[in-house]
C-alpha cells in the first residue's frame, strides 16, 4: 500500500498527469483509513496539491493592453462578439476544490506532531485560497464550500454566497495559513513567506477592486484588504530575508531575473518553480514568446517607460511619430531587458538581428522570459519566479498609497529600490503629485486625490516591473480600467514608404514598397551600403493584399494588428456568466449584471 501511495503521490505532483489524478483522486478505493495515518501521508497528498504558475505567465499578458494577438483570447472574444452563459463555459470547475477539502475532512486521522499538522493544514488552507481567488475573480460570488460534498448533499443545490462572506473565509484561511505554514520549507514548495506574498497580492486586489467598483457597494470596506496588504507586505520586508536581486549590472540584472537556469537562493525570488529539462521538467517555449506566435508588445506598453532622466517618453516632442531606433534611445534600461531593441543579437548569430515584420503583429519582439541560447538543455531549464520581492515592494506602494499613509521613507524603501537597481533617477512624491502626467491620467480618469500624481507613477512602475508576467490585465480589472481594453493594440511607426534602419547603425536595412510593387529576388534586390540586401515589405492598408498594415495605407502611421471594433460593457464585463448547463442543473444559481 505505501509504495503504491508514492507512486501516487509522484504522479499527483507531475504536471503530465496531475489533471488526470485531480479527475479521479480521492474518489478511488483509496479510504481516508487506509491513507490518513502519519505526517508523511499529509506530506504526500499535500504535496499532491502543489500547484504554481510556469513559463506560461510570460505569455498572459495577451488579455491586456501590453499585447497585441491574433490568438482567440477569451476577452477579445467577448468585446467583439456576442458572449451569454452558452458560449463562455469554462471556469466553473470545482475538482480541485474538492481535493482540498478532502484533505481539511481527514488530516486529523493521521498520528503526527501538532506542528507538523498545522503545517500541512495551512497549505491546503492557502490552496483553498488560491482556488476561491480566481473563483471571485471570475464569478464575483459563488458557492462556499469548506466540506467534502457527495452526490446527493443538499448543499450541490445551493445558491452563490456573497463575495463579503466568501472573501471573509478566504482571510481566515490565509490568517491560519500565515500563522502555522513553516517557514522554511523543501524547495520548490511553498513557506510562510510564499504565502504572505500571497496574502498580500490578494489584499490589494481586493482592496482597490471595492474601492473602484461602486457596482459592489462595498467601498467602505477597501481599507480593511488594503490594510492587511500593507502589513504582510512589511512582514515581507522586514524579515530581512529578501532583496533585489542586484550585481551593480543596471543593464543585466533585471533581464537575468527572467532567463536564469537556477532561481534556486536568488534573493528575489520568494518561491520559485524550478525546470530542469534532465529531469523531464522542460521549460521551453521560447518558439511561443519571441517572434510572430499570436503575441506582440504593444507601442502603448512600449511608450509607459520613463526616459532615462526620470521624464516621460510622451513629453518628448512628436514622440508619436518616433521610429524604432529612435524610441529606444534613452530609455529605462527595463525597456531593452523586456524587449529586442536596436542591435540586438540572436544567437548564434554575430550581427544584429532585423525586426521581422508581419501582418497582424506589432514589430515588436519580446525578450521577457526568452533564453537567448541555442544550448536546448539550458533553454528548457529556465525557473520561474512564483514570486519575486518586487512585487512585494510595489504592493507596499501601491497599498499605502491608497490609504494616504505613503511618504517619501516609503517610496525610497520601495519604488526607488527597483529604479536603483536598473539605474533610474528616484520618485519623488512632492514632484509626482505636483505635475501629474496628463498621459498616464488620461488612463485612469477615476483616479484623484491629493496622491493623484503619485499613484500614476506606481501604476506605471507596477506595469514597467511586472510586464508580461501575467498581472496586467488583473490590474486593469481591480482598478475598474477595462475601458482600456477597447484600444486595439498598434506596432511600430512608420511615416510611409521607404527605406528604413532597424539595427541602429544608420544603414537600412528594410524597405517598405507600396502594393502594387514586383518585389525582386536575389541579386536584383537594392542592396545597402554595407552590400547587404534589403528586406522588402508591401506596406497599405489592413484591408488591402499586403505585407505590413499601417494605419493610413502608403500614407504611413502605426502598425495595424486589427480593426474590429471592440465594446467592454460596464460593469458586466468584469465578470463572467455562471455557464449555462450549471444554471440548469442548478436552478438555485443566479446571474449578475445582466449576463443572460
Amino acid at each position: 500500500m505505501k509504495k503504491y501511495i508514492a507512486i501516487i503521490g509522484i504522479c499527483f505532483a507531475m504536471s503530465s498527469c496531475q489533471d488526470d489524478f485531480m479527475d479521479r483522486y480521492p474518489q478511488t478505493s483509496i479510504s481516508p483509513e487506509a491513507f490518513f495515518k502519519s505526517e508523511e501521508d499529509l506530506e504526500l497528498y499535500v504535496n499532491g496539491l502543489l500547484s504554481m504558475p510556469g513559463m506560461g505567465n510570460y505569455l498572459a499578458d495577451q488579455s491586456s493592453d501590453n499585447m497585441a494577438t491574433t490568438g482567440a483570447i477569451e476577452i477579445k472574444n467577448i468585446m467583439t462578439g456576442s458572449p451569454s452563459s452558452q458560449t463562455i463555459t469554462s471556469g466553473w470547475d470545482w475538482a480541485r476544490l474538492r481535493n482540498i477539502n478532502y484533505f481539511l475532512d481527514n488530516y486529523q486521522k493521521a498520528t503526527a506532531p501538532d506542528e507538523a499538522v498545522a503545517h500541512y493544514v495551512g497549505l491546503a488552507r492557502y490552496y483553498r485560497a488560491q482556488f476561491y481567488f480566481g473563483m471571485i475573480k471570475r464569478y464575483s460570488n459563488v458557492p462556499w464550500y469548506d466540506k467534502t460534498l457527495n452526490p446527493g448533499d443538499e448543499d450541490l443545490y445551493k445558491t452563490q454566497d456573497s463575495r463579503e462572506q466568501v472573501m471573509a473565509n478566504v482571510l481566515e484561511d490565509l490568517e491560519y495559513a500565515a500563522e502555522h505554514v513553516r517557514e522554511t520549507s523543501p524547495e520548490g514548495t511553498p513557506n510562510v513567506w510564499a504565502v504572505k506574498a500571497f496574502y498580500a497580492r490578494l489584499a490589494l486586489y481586493e482592496g482597490t477592486y471595492r474601492k473602484y467598483h461602486t457596482e459592489l457597494g462595498l467601498g467602505g470596506t477597501s481599507g480593511q484588504f488594503l490594510q492587511i496588504a500593507v502589513d504582510q507586505a512589511t512582514d515581507v520586508l522586514n524579515s530581512g530575508k529578501f532583496s533585489l536581486y542586484s550585481t551593480g549590472k543596471p543593464n543585466q540584472d533585471y533581464a537575468t531575473l527572467f532567463n536564469s537556469t537556477n532561481l534556486v537562493g536568488n534573493p528575489e525570488v520568494i518561491l520559485v518553480n524550478a525546470y530542469d529539462v534532465n529531469k523531464d521538467r522542460s521549460s521551453d517555449n521560447n518558439t511561443g514568446i519571441f517572434g510572430d506566435y499570436e503575441q506582440s508588445p504593444s507601442r502603448d506598453m512600449v511608450m509607459s517607460y520613463l526616459m532615462s532622466d526620470g521624464t516621460p517618453y510622451t513629453e518628448q516632442a512628436n514622440f508619436k511619430a518616433k521610429g524604432f531606433v529612435e524610441e529606444f534611445q534613452n530609455r529605462d534600461p527595463r525597456l531593452m531587458q523586456t524587449m529586442a531593441y536596436p542591435g540586438w543579437i540572436r544567437e548564434p548569430n554575430t550581427t544584429p538581428y532585423i525586426q521581422t515584420l508581419n501582418k497582424n503583429f506589432t514589430g515588436y519582439h519580446q525578450l521577457k522570459g526568452f533564453k537567448n541560447t541555442t544550448n536546448n538543455v539550458d533553454r528548457a531549464s529556465v525557473d520561474f519566479p512564483v514570486y519575486r520581492y518586487a512585487e512585494i515592494l510595489l504592493t507596499l506602494a501601491e497599498a499605502k498609497a491608497e490609504l494616504e499613509q505613503l511618504s517619501q521613507a516609503d517610496l525610497d524603501n520601495t519604488i526607488n529600490l527597483l529604479r536603483s537597481r536598473v539605474g533610474m533617477p528616484a520618485l519623488v512624491m512632492s514632484a509626482a503629485n505636483a505635475n501629474p502626467d496628463q498621459f498616464q491620467a488620461a488612463k485612469y480618469p477615476n483616479l484623484s486625490g491629493s496622491n493623484l500624481g503619485v499613484l500614476l507613477e506606481i501604476r506605471r512602475e507596477r506595469r514597467v516591473e511586472l510586464a508580461m508576467e501575467g498581472f496586467r490585465y488583473d490590474d486593469l480589472m481591480r482598478w475598474h480600467a477595462g475601458k482600456l481594453l477597447e484600444q486595439i493594440p498598434q506596432g511600430m511607426y512608420f511615416p510611409g514608404l521607404g527605406k528604413y534602419d532597424m539595427t541602429g547603425d544608420g544603414v537600412e536595412d528594410i524597405i517598405l514598397v507600396d502594393k502594387d510593387t514586383t518585389i525582386p529576388v536575389g541579386d536584383a534586390k537594392e542592396k545597402n551600403s554595407l552590400g547587404v540586401a534589403l528586406i522588402y515589405y508591401k506596406a497599405g492598408l489592413i484591408s488591402e493584399n499586403v505585407d505590413v498594415f499601417l494605419e493610413n495605407g502608403e500614407g504611413g502611421g502605426n502598425m495595424v494588428t486589427e480593426t474590429k471594433a471592440r465594446n467592454f460593457e460596464e460593469p458586466k464585463y468584469y465578470y463572467r456568466p455562471v455557464p449555462m448547463q450549471q444554471m440548469v442543473l442548478n436552478p438555485n444559481l443566479v446571474q449578475i449584471y445582466g449576463w443572460e
